[in-house]
């Protein structure tokens, strides 16, 4: 249901190259209606700095795996997406989240031994070109403020995505992640439920076990509203599968009568 990209390019990505002057002078990049790129991914990583926006729109889940990042579910079953068209054109408003608005950019370390990083992207987008029209990526030999402001974006999110690493690295020191179950039963088939597996969740019952200090600590510092915000979102599941029944998409769309769906969220099975 959620698992972590496999592949070794992030999610998205066909290639890398390196943004620089000498080849990319004439460039420019190109405003669209739609974010093509997005197709039919139905989970999306997010950083803990989207929490608290993301967590209106859809259920926050954790990849499956020994090193588990945030996802937000954008469909309940793999090659479905109820806000995006197949083109990638919005089917509404909703938060977008940072790792879908960064495409075709991201800051790279072209050299291993090295921590600099630089501002990549990926050539088989269509987003980038010798364009007639668009926003300039140079002027001269000199970054444009277009550039200068996407390459301050991918910052921003390279440094949200060390806060989320520290958040992820304090669930696991605890022990505080299980496997979920989402049981989702239907007015009109009240016997036949449908199950979703292959996430990560905050196991509840640990998490009342902690020490008053330890949780202190958590809310100080804004672990414990994060790990609210993601037990709060799960109910979303419920709206993700209506919305997948009234698009016709997912299991049990074709016989769909009703949006109004029961939930219920349990650890998996052993």
């Amino acid at each position: 249901m959620a698992s972590a990209p496999q592949s070794p390019l992030p999610l998205f990505y066909k290639d890398l190259m390196p943004l620089n002057s000498r080849d990319h002078a004439k460039w420019q990049a190109r405003s669209v209606d739609r974010a093509g790129w997005v197709g039919s991914q139905h989970a999306i990583p997010v950083t803990v700095d989207e929490f608290a926006q993301a967590q209106r729109d859809f259920p926050i889940v954790f990849s499956a795996g020994d090193n588990p990042v945030p996802l937000a579910l954008m469909g309940l079953n793999e090659g479905v997406n109820v806000f995006f068209d197949d083109e990638g054109k919005a089917l509404e408003e909703f938060y977008v989240p940072a790792y879908i608005r960064r495409y075709p950019f991201l800051l790279a370390r072209l050299n291993p031994n090295s921590e600099n990083m630089s501002l990549c992207f990926d050539p088989t987008s269509d987003l980038l070109g010798e364009f007639e029209d668009g926003q300039p990526l140079f002027a001269g030999e000199e970054a444009s403020e277009h550039t200068k402001n996407l390459l301050q974006f991918c910052e921003r999110f390279e440094e949200a995505g060390q806060r989320t690493q520290a958040f992820m690295d304090e669930l696991k020191k605890h022990d505080l992640l299980m496997e979920g179950e989402v049981s989702i039963q239907r007015n009109d088939r009240p016997d036949q439920p449908f199950i979703y597996r292959g996430f990560q969740m905050v196991n509840q019952e640990k998490l009342r076990e902690l020490r008053g200090d330890q949780l202190r600590k958590w809310n100080e510092i804004g672990l414990l509203p994060l790990i609210f915000a993601h037990l709060f979102s799960l109910d979303m599941m419920r709206v993700i599968f209506a919305k997948q029944s009234a698009q016709g998409k997912g299991p049990g769309a074709a016989n769909a009568q009703s949006a109004d769906a029961p939930i219920s969220i349990e650890p998996a099975n052993s």
